[in-house]
């Protein structure tokens, strides 16, 4: 959950980058920090799709040979893949 905690620090780490640089520590929880974001964000967009009636497709990189890897590069389909 993204809580405002959260951002309060995230964005106190990103001042602090930008002042003067972080630690090693700092940096590690950082990059902590932002991916735990980046994977709410994620899960609250994949739940607005399906509910939404959209389904995500399986995850393809591409470099399967599959009819809709070559043929499109959409990440998310309605119909089942």
């Amino acid at each position: 959950m993204i809580t405002k905690e959260l951002v309060d620090r995230i964005n106190e780490l990103a001042r602090k980058q930008w002042d003067g640089g972080l630690t090693r520590e700092e940096k590690a929880e950082q990059k902590k920090l932002r991916e735990a974001y980046l994977a709410n964000i994620r899960s609250q967009i994949v739940n607005t799709l399906e509910s939404s009636g959209i389904r995500p497709k399986k995850k393809h990189d591409g470099a399967c040979d599959c009819e809709y890897c070559i043929s499109s590069g959409d990440s998310f389909k309605s119909t089942k893949h």
